[in-house]
């Protein structure tokens, strides 16, 4: 079968470089638990994980069961954390695959505990206290009965307290100063002096960078294992990440046309001069969405090209009058680099009005994938 004119390129060795410089950021006391869920952000989970375990990562975190499965057949040894939890029919192979789990309900704790009793196993659980998140978790009120009611369950046995931070991005550190405090006071209520020590985690990518007295014994990078800054640059202290994703296609055609002349659905786009035009086979089936209209570049013999008129689902059009001699068969940089020039993902974000978060996983998920 022909490979695709499209295709997303995931570098492996820019993965193995930001696991390494973002573990030079930890004391060794800090372990690094990986995030690879949905499908480790549009990169592909298996091969992201295979090459983190090469690289000695022992804990791993997906949303759902299924994806914990995925990594066991796969041969991915370690701690595998479910943050979004199980039903009843997933703890049957939370079990089988010893998966660890998320837990914010009680309904869901006495579920969890029975079936593993019937069972003669042991689920591992990571309270969840709502700090400030707003979303799942125990509110903090709640957690000191919670917490000792998963003590004193059978079958089930606690490995850890968590919580997240929704304004570790932002340019107030006072939200997030206050979380890990409330955190830190209902942590310290809860350990009993001689206690075997459950394993403490708050901090995802921003709060890695900003704010180091929030590492605890783990830390939860997404984001910027996959090279994407998840904030501000000027808050992160000079970050170094490479990025891991580039998304690339071919010119299919180019026309001269002259002005005046309309481009695409609408004619949103019309020429002002005598102009080259590319198409390319790429649009919103592939994640390039029609937000991109007018607005994106895309790199071209190592030179800018503007994007013109309606991105379509299969195919886009971009303004090559000031390159020459390109031709169809040439390679286009959506997103990467390409000469001395890059596009990355924050950068197509901003284009978007979204985040780079959403970037990686409408490229990832919806083009073929290359391993570098």
């Amino acid at each position: 079968m022909n490979r695709s004119m499209n295709v997303v390129e995931i570098d492996l060795g820019a993965l193995r470089k930001n696991y390494r410089y973002l573990q030079s950021r930890l004391s060794e006391h800090t372990e690094v638990l990986a995030v690879v869920k949905s499908d480790a952000y549009g990169h592909g989970m298996l091969p992201i994980a295979t090459c983190l375990r090469n690289e000695g990562v022992r804990v791993f975190g997906v949303a759902e069961v299924a994806e914990g499965v995925l990594l066991r057949q796969a041969g991915i040894t370690g701690k595998i954390i479910v943050f979004l939890g199980a039903d009843k029919e997933g703890l049957t192979a939370v079990l089988e695959h010893d998966l660890q789990l998320v837990v914010f309900d009680a309904d869901q704790l006495a579920e969890i505990s029975s079936t593993s009793i019937k069972r003669g196993g042991q689920v591992a659980v990571h309270v969840k206290i709502d700090t400030g998140m707003g979303r799942l978790g125990i509110l903090p009120e709640e957690a000191p009965e919670f917490i000792a009611r998963v003590k004193n369950l059978p079958g089930v046995y606690l490995a850890g307290m968590m919580s997240h931070l929704p304004l570790a991005d932002s340019g107030s550190e006072k939200p997030s100063l206050d979380q890990n405090r409330l955190f830190t006071e209902i942590f310290n209520t809860m350990i009993k002096p001689g206690e075997k020590r459950s394993a403490a985690h708050i901090a995802n990518s921003a709060a890695l960078f900003r704010f180091p007295d929030m590492h605890w014994d783990m830390v939860r990078p997404g984001i910027s294992l996959y090279g994407c800054y998840p904030a501000e640059e000027s808050l992160l202290d000079q970050a170094e990440l490479s990025p891991v994703m580039s998304f690339k296609t071919k010119v299919i055609q180019v026309k001269e046309v002259g002005a005046g002349f309309g481009i695409s659905y609408g004619h949103t786009f019309t020429t002002s001069r005598p102009s080259r035009l590319a198409v390319l086979p790429v649009g919103y089936n592939n994640g390039y969405l029609r937000a991109l209209s007018n607005r994106a570049e895309v790199l071209v013999h190592g030179r800018r090209a503007p994007q013109r008129g309606r991105v379509c689902m299969n195919a886009t059009v971009i303004d090559v009058t000031d390159i020459p001699d390109v031709r169809p068969g040439d390679e286009v940089v959506l997103m990467g680099c390409q000469g001395e020039d890059e596009i990355r993902a924050e950068e197509v974000a901003r284009w978007m009005d979204t985040i780079n978060y959403e970037v990686l996983c409408l490229f990832g998920n919806n083009n073929p994938r290359v391993f570098l």
